[in-house]
Order: structure tokens, then C-alpha cells, then sequence
């Protein structure tokens, strides 16, 4: 088989089949743990980013695949999303729900109201329901009105969007008032959403996200985003997120493309040229990518989700230079240490959470969780099957 073929195959009889397991039929929505011993812990909390993803993975697999039985798996996370996780008195998706629907941690923040936007929006295009696209439009002008200051976007909020700190999203010993990470998925949000409304309103946000990437998150010195910032986009810290950055580089490309703006695609798109280049060279080592570089020391582990969209950033840089031969190496050399090592072998397993740089799998962290999810690893063979 060749690439295409072997990354198709992963997606039909490994990842759908997988997360289709998962699906709670008493409950709603998709169980929210198994751990490395692959015990299903079926009252864990059920993370809302998990849920959307989810539905935006079956959606988006519906979409492509056409086979009846994934736009009822979507059905019934689109059902979860609407019927539990947003909350009906004040609007906005909660932080995560009890294995029961109830409410667990009411935390209303951005990246997560971005999710569920990502998902009603995919799920709108595979069901043709209206209804979910009023909702992402709720969620929209919820975010632009509460969630925004006059610089970029704000992070955490209590249920009735008073401001609080950002945990959730700060990391290596900072707590940060603005992420990288919450405008990357803001962006990615608004052009699904824009490419099946065509909504006047949320095109002009993407340009102005866009503005803000070009002018605060980027690093033109460096070649790389910033990642940590305080109120005013200062970084507060010295991080180079190696796969947020190549993640960035196709994300970007694709909300350029939607966008369809001479202007903008002049402006941002040697800026996704210089990501992908730079990466390339700190931080590929000829078969997968370290995880990020914090105040000059590599973390070296290699993280499942890095490594798909290192084949996805890859092979889009070769699409966007077809003279950049060793970019479309680096994918299918991506691939080859992903097959070898990173997608558990086990049966009733899906891909490790993290491997070494020679390919033992760190134990004990999870399987299933409210990060782990067919986002990263799904949409990567989707793409694939999409662009090859």
C-alpha cells in the first residue's frame, strides 16, 4: 500500500471503530477516560472539547466518506453539545460535564466556545440542520461580545463571563492573560464557519485575527510564533512550540484559502512559508518532531498530536513549493515512525499519548482523556485522503 492508501486504512478499521466504541448510549456523548491499561472508566468527566471534537471528527469522516453510520455518530455528539454542555441561562459551552450530562466545571472559556463552534459548523455541513448553525452564530457574537478586548482575545471566564485566570491554558510556569493556542483555534473556528456561511461579520474577524498573528503573535526575528503573552501580546516567556508552529503554518494556509484576499494572502503567506522552513530545520530529525524548546532546553518526547500535523504542515508546504522535495520526505518519513511506534499495536487501542524519540511509549499516560481525541490524528488522514 502507499501512504494514501495505509492512512485511509488507519482511519476506517482503526480510529472510527475506536472512538465508535466509546459512544455512551445511557448517558450521551463519548466516555471521557481510558487509561494506559486500556480500563474505560465510564464515569469519568466528559471533557466538552473532547465532545466537539469528536463531533467534528465524525462529521467531517461522514462528509468524506459518506457512510451512513458516522452521521449518526455526529448525531449523537451534536445531541450532547446542544441537550448538556451549553448552558441554556447564560450561553456559552461549559468546561467539562459528570459522566451523567450534569454540569462538572462550569468554566466558560474561549478556546472551548471555539470547539463547539468548529463542530456545529462541520456537523451543519454533514446534516444540513440549521439549527447547529445558529448555534455556532450564537456562540460567534457571544465570543466576539464577551469574550474580546480591544487587542485580541481573553481566556477563562466564570459561568456568567466574569473574567478569571487562565489555568487551563498556561503552562511551563506561567500564567497567561492572551495564548497563541486560543487565537490559532478562534481562527481555525471562524473559517469552517465562515466556509459554510459565508457570513459577512465573521470574515471580517478572521482579517482582523489574522492582523493580530502577523503584527504580535509572530516572530519575525525568530521565525516562529510566541506563545505565552500578557494582556498586551508582551511574551512572557522564551517557547518554541515546535507543533503548534507546523500546525499553524497549514492552518493559516487554509484560512487564506477560504478567505480568498489577495491582500492577505500576500501578507501572511511568507510568514507560513517561514514556519514551516524553520521548523524543518530545528526540529525535525529526519523521522519525527521534538515536542518544544523551553529557554533553550528540547523536550524531546514525541507527542501524538505533533506528529500528525507534522504530516499534514509537511506535505502542505510541499503543496504550497512542489521544489520542496524534502518536505514531502519529512511527511511520509512522519508516517513511517507514527505506524512503528506511536499507534498502540494492542487491540482495542488507539495511538499512545507519548513516545520517546526512539519510540518506547511512555507509560501511564492515557489513551482517552479530555484532550486525547481523533482531532489531531482523524483529521491528519482526512487530509491526507483529501490532498494525495
Amino acid at each position: 500500500m502507499n501512504m494514501k492508501e495505509e492512512i485511509k486504512d488507519q482511519l476506517v478499521s482503526s480510529i472510527i471503530p475506536f472512538w465508535k466504541n466509546l459512544r455512551d448510549d445511557e448517558f450521551g456523548g463519548y466516555y471521557g477516560y481510558m487509561g494506559y491499561d486500556l480500563k474505560l472508566d465510564k464515569k469519568a468527566e466528559k471533557g466538552c472539547i473532547l465532545n466537539s471534537r469528536i463531533t467534528w471528527f465524525f462529521s467531517n469522516a461522514y462528509t468524506l466518506l459518506k457512510d451512513e453510520s458516522l452521521l449518526k455518530e455526529a448525531d449523537h455528539g451534536y445531541a450532547f453539545l446542544k441537550d448538556h454542555c451549553i448552558d441554556k441561562e447564560n450561553g456559552g459551552i461549559y468546561w467539562s460535564m459528570n459522566y451523567d450530562g450534569t454540569p462538572l466545571d462550569t468554566t466558560k472559556h474561549t478556546y472551548n466556545q471555539a470547539f463547539c463552534i468548529y463542530a456545529l459548523s462541520s456537523y451543519y455541513e454533514a446534516s444540513g440542520k440549521k439549527e447547529a448553525l445558529d448555534l455556532a452564530k450564537q456562540l460567534f457574537h457571544m465570543i466576539e461580545e464577551k469574550c474580546t478586548d480591544d487587542q485580541g482575545y481573553l481566556e477563562a471566564f466564570t459561568r456568567d463571563f466574569q473574567p478569571e485566570s487562565n489555568e487551563k491554558l498556561s503552562e511551563n510556569g506561567v500564567l497567561a492573560e492572551k495564548t497563541m493556542n486560543t487565537l490559532l483555534h478562534v481562527l481555525e473556528a471562524y473559517t469552517e464557519l465562515y466556509r459554510v456561511s459565508k457570513d459577512e461579520q465573521v470574515k471580517e474577524k478572521l482579517k482582523w485575527i489574522m492582523d493580530v498573528f502577523a503584527d504580535k503573535v509572530y516572530n519575525p526575528k525568530l521565525k516562529r510564533q510566541e506563545v505565552f503573552f500578557d494582556k498586551n501580546y508582551n511574551s512572557i516567556i522564551d517557547l518554541h512550540s515546535y507543533g503548534h508552529d507546523i500546525e499553524t503554518a497549514w492552518l493559516m494556509d487554509r484560512s487564506l484559502e477560504i478567505l480568498d484576499d489577495d491582500a492577505y494572502t500576500n501578507r501572511l503567506s511568507p510568514i507560513t512559508k517561514a514556519l514551516t522552513e524553520n521548523i524543518y530545520k530545528v526540529a525535525f530529525d529526519g523521522h519525527s518532531l521534538s515536542n518544544e524548546c523551553d529557554k533553550g532546553v528540547v523536550d524531546t518526547n514525541r507527542v501524538w498530536w505533533v506528529q500528525a500535523e507534522t504530516v499534514i504542515g509537511f506535505l502542505n508546504g510541499y503543496e504550497k513549493d512542489p521544489s520542496k522535495t524534502e518536505y514531502k520526505e519529512a511527511a511520509e518519513a512522519t508516517w513511517q515512525f507514527i505506524k512503528d511506534y506511536v499507534i498502540d499495536k494492542r487491540p482495542g487501542s488507539e495511538w499512545f499519548w507519548l513516545v520517546r524519540q526512539d519510540g518506547t511509549p511512555v507509560e501511564g499516560e492515557p489513551i482517552v482523556e479530555p484532550w486525547k481525541c481523533p482531532y489531531h490524528n482523524g483529521r491528519m488522514c482526512m487530509e491526507v485522503i483529501r490532498r494525495l
